[in-house]
């Protein structure tokens, strides 16, 4: 199996138009198959109008596909504790997952602003 009970996924949802709704998932595997895992934790969706993703503040239980082209999902450190990540702006003005501890991670592709 490739994931493990306990390991944190940060799972962002690929556009496939330009106004698809922007999603990202931060969450914890709580079972997991060689094709499907499936996680709780907090879901991240984009306001165009204040130009930031939004935390929904209440736990999900989502199951993901890992075997979907549509999905990039990386691996948060252990030891940081999904209720303290949000995006903020970084100085070159994209949006980074954080916990404004040690953990900062930058996903944006060709620095294209997301």
């Amino acid at each position: 199996m490739l994931l493990n009970k306990g390991e944190k996924l940060h799972v962002i949802v690929r556009r496939n138009f330009e106004n698809d709704l922007r999603r990202r998932l931060v969450g914890e595997v709580e079972k997991s198959t060689d094709l499907t895992a499936l996680i709780e934790g907090y879901s991240f969706i984009f306001n165009p109008f204040s130009n930031q993703f939004l935390k929904k503040p209440e736990k999900q239980v989502i199951i993901i596909s890992l075997v979907d082209s549509g999905l990039i999902i990386n691996v948060i450190p252990s030891n940081v504790n999904l209720e303290d990540l949000y995006y903020q702006k970084n100085p070159e003005n994209r949006h980074v997952l954080t916990d404004n501890k040690s953990f900062v991670s930058d996903i944006n592709e060709f620095s294209e602003l997301v």
